[in-house]
């Protein structure tokens, strides 16, 4: 019976995660492309990244992508980095579909590594104590908090996943907040990329996204419980 570390989760999860984790860093270092745009893209480098992907070919391209959405559920890099590159190498339409399932994918492996891996690790980090408070903030929330989450660009992308499914949030309510939540922001910075060679400060668009997205930081304030309440 697998018992399971302190904190929840179980030492299979643990396992596979940390195998994961060292299969993912392998193929990393042997495939010089994907080597190539992660260097890049852990540099915040996006004329890099671009040039990386219109090396390629389209499915090569893709797969790039793809792959580096999935090394960001460990490695944090700026995720608008790859949807600027995406839009400007596969053009608006291409890109975000690409690009949004791609972080759906990447979103559901945070979520399995949270759920049967993270727990005990975010009980050190936040505290048990703490921890336990933002399980119960989370569950009153609901698909609120959720989604407030994911509108604001500042909160690491595979951070909410882990803390969603450590607290164990039901796996289709953080689907669906995922993929409506995160993909104006995905639209935006994919569409910035696409308009690279055309770029205008007067495009309605970059205004439009930039008001939307300080409304939905200031937002968040009202949506997730002030640091108080959690301690």
């Amino acid at each position: 019976m697998d018992s399971g570390p302190p904190g929840g989760g179980t030492w299979t999860g643990v396992a596979v995660t940390l195998a994961g984790i060292l299969v993912a860093a392998l193929i990393v270092l042997a495939v010089e492309p994907l080597r190539n745009g992660f260097s890049d893209a852990v540099q915040g480098n996006t004329g890099s990244v671009r040039e990386d992907l219109r090396a390629l070919g389209d499915l090569e391209g893709a797969l790039i992508v793809f792959a580096l959405a999935l090394i960001h559920t460990v490695v944090w890099f700026p995720a608008e980095i790859l949807d600027a590159a995406a839009g400007y190498v596969f053009g608006f339409w291409p890109a975000l579909i690409l690009v949004h399932l791609s972080w759906i994918a990447s979103a559901l492996v945070a979520y399995y590594i949270g759920r049967h891996a993270a727990r005990p690790l975010l009980y050190r980090v936040i505290g048990e104590k703490r921890f336990i408070r933002m399980e119960e903030a989370i569950e009153r929330g609901g698909a609120t908090i959720l989604l407030t989450a994911r509108l604001v660009p500042i909160v690491p992308f595979s951070l909410t996943g882990i803390v969603a499914g450590a607290a164990h949030v039901p796996l289709f309510r953080f689907i669906w907040t995922t993929a409506v939540a995160y993909l104006p922001i995905t639209a935006y910075f994919i569409y910035l990329g696409s308009q690279v060679e055309d770029f205008s400060a007067n495009d309605p668009i970059l205004w439009i996204g930039g008001i939307l997205f300080i409304v939905a930081i200031f937002g968040v304030r009202r949506a997730i419980p002030k640091s108080r309440d959690l301690s």
